[in-house]
C-alpha cells in the first residue's frame, strides 16, 4: 500500500474519532483490527471489541479531537503525529478532574491489511494528561494497572 492511500485512511479514522462517530471509524478498520493503548494499558482486538472500548472512551472523553499534523512511512507502516485535545469525565479513572480540556501532543502507529488499517497503537503522556485534567497521576495509575503498576513505577 502506498503512503498516500495509508495517511487517507488514517486521516478518515481521525475524523470519524474526532466526531465520536464508532460506525465511520470501524469502517476503515479491518476485521482483525489491534488498538493499542500502553498510556491506559489497554488492547483491544477485533471489531466488536474495537467497538466497545472506542464507546467506552468517548463516554470518558466526549470531545475527543486528534490533529495529525505530519507523517511518515515505509512499505508497511505509518506514523502519524500531532494533537490531541480531550476533557477527562466522570470517575473512570479514580478522582473527579477539573473539567478542562487537556491538550497533548501525540503519535500514532498505523500497519494496514486488505485496504484498512490493522492495528493502531496510540501514544501520548498520561501524566500530562492528569496534570491538564487535575487529577493525581498515581491514583490514575493505580486505577489503570493496579497497585503493582504503581508500586513498578516507583521502583524504577
Amino acid at each position: 500500500m502506498n503512503s498516500d492511500r495509508m495517511f487517507e485512511l488514517a486521516q478518515a479514522l481521525a475524523v470519524a474519532k474526532s466526531r465520536q462517530d464508532v460506525p465511520a471509524a470501524l469502517k476503515v478498520l479491518h476485521d482483525d483490527m489491534v488498538l493499542e493503548t500502553p498510556a491506559f494499558g489497554t488492547s483491544a482486538s477485533g471489531l466488536a471489541e474495537n467497538e466497545k472500548v472506542l464507546t467506552r472512551f468517548f463516554a470518558s472523553f466526549p470531545d475527543y479531537n486528534v490533529v495529525l499534523q505530519g507523517h511518515a512511512a515505509n512499505d508497511e507502516t505509518l506514523v502519524c503525529w500531532g494533537r490531541v485535545q480531550m476533557t477527562m469525565t466522570g470517575d473512570r479513572f479514580g478522582e473527579v478532574p477539573n473539567g478542562r480540556r487537556a491538550d497533548l501532543p501525540v503519535f500514532i502507529q498505523f500497519a494496514f491489511k486488505d485496504d484498512r488499517i490493522v492495528r493502531e497503537r496510540f501514544f501520548f503522556d498520561l501524566a500530562e494528561l492528569c496534570a491538564q485534567s487535575g487529577v493525581s497521576t498515581d491514583t490514575v495509575r493505580r486505577k489503570i494497572f493496579g497497585d503493582a503498576g504503581v508500586r513498578q513505577l516507583a521502583a524504577e
